[in-house]
């Protein structure tokens, strides 16, 4: 086992599905809200759990355009599909995936996250015509036996080396998820663990049975359990590729890569960080025909922003604005996510002198 430069924790090689996703280039396909199984360990947010809303990284979807469209804007090399339960909606995952294909070509890489409960030969065929790499939900409260039929059914349509088990690091459970993967080795080639996290829905309920770190959102233990669970799994000689990821990874590397793989607006800038930076003013006549003053020595002192309803302004302009501002304009800062959403972390006013 070793630490890699992505925060995270290796035994073997990463999968094609992670190398894309630490990369920052899959987009996170949200089929469904909707899910057959109900964890008590769901991290998903009130948004989204139970609401039958499909979306495409942020952006909501309302047809296949904007699933399009967000691959597009996001720079993405292939597409993970989850929800809740995508075989809940199964049409509706078939008819996206096909899509995604037809229009990016065979090399876009998708991977999609499956509970077992819904699992059968039938589904799996139609997923098999545009899924790359499929990743198993086993559920430890069931019968072992159970588990491991609905998994071998994986290998008549994909490799082995394509199969994989992707679950939760729950400190409590170390010895079921180790027999689990001794009996059902012969069926998958890789191994996924995720640093247990607490969901803002679930979190009152996994704060009772672990102890969480000090901002309520991780198991504190995950970690350590993961560590001392794939030294045992190296021991016994188990030739299946582990990867320990860590919630640093999904943030930093995962999501910060992605977001620097948007690209910036007109007059705006990326920071090191992946956040975009900006400045605005008010759309009103006034200020639009101060910006418009120099015209012929820079054509482009302005654009109209209409999702914000403001002028974002070249930054070049803004020394001979502040030089001489009878019209008191207002000039503001922004820094915001490049995502659909456009989330903004900060907004002030500039002083001008």
């Amino acid at each position: 086992m070793k630490e890699t430069k992505y925060s995270s924790y290796l035994t073997g090689k990463l999968v094609k599905g992670c190398e894309l996703c630490v990369e920052g280039r899959k987009m996170v396909l949200f089929v469904t809200g909707l899910c057959s199984r109900g964890c008590d360990f769901c991290p998903l947010s009130k948004l989204r759990m139970s609401m039958d809303k499909t979306y495409a990284n942020e952006r909501p979807v309302n047809s296949i355009k904007d699933v399009l469209d967000e691959v597009k804007a996001s720079g993405a090399k292939g597409c993970s599909i989850t929800g809740g339960d995508p075989l809940l909606k199964l049409k509706r995952t078939v008819r996206l995936g096909k899509a995604l294909k037809k229009k990016f070509g065979k090399n876009f890489h998708i991977h999609i996250y499956l509970s077992t409960k819904l699992v059968n030969l039938q589904n799996l065929k139609e997923l098999s015509e545009f899924v790359d790499e499929v990743r198993f939900h086993p559920d430890f409260e069931k019968p072992v036996y159970e588990e491991i039929e609905k998994i071998k059914l994986a290998g008549k349509f994909w490799k082995s080396e394509n199969i994989g088990i992707e679950i939760p690091l729950f400190p409590d459970k170390t010895d079921k998820i180790y027999n689990f993967i001794v009996k059902a080795k012969g069926y998958f080639s890789f191994l996924n663990f995720n640093e247990l996290e607490a969901g803002e829905v679930t979190g009152p309920v996994m704060a009772k049975k672990y102890e969480l770190d000090k901002d309520g959102y991780l198991v504190k233990s995950s970690i350590d359990a993961g560590k001392k669970l794939i030294k045992k799994l190296e021991k016994s000689k188990i030739k299946i590729n582990i990867n320990l990821c860590t919630s640093k990874l999904k943030l930093v590397h995962q999501y910060g890569n992605r977001l620097k793989n948007y690209k910036p607006f007109l007059f705006s800038k990326m920071t090191d960080e992946g956040t975009l930076v900006y400045f605005s003013s008010s759309p009103s006549p006034e200020n639009r025909k101060l910006l418009s003053k120099n015209k012929k020595k820079n054509k482009n002192n302005f654009v109209y922003d209409k999702e914000k309803n403001q002028l974002i302004i070249n930054p070049g302009v803004i020394p001979s604005i502040s030089k001489n501002n009878k019209n008191r304009i207002k000039i503001y800062r922004t820094e915001e996510y490049p995502t659909f959403d456009r989330e903004e972390v900060l907004r002030e006013e500039l002083l001008l002198l």
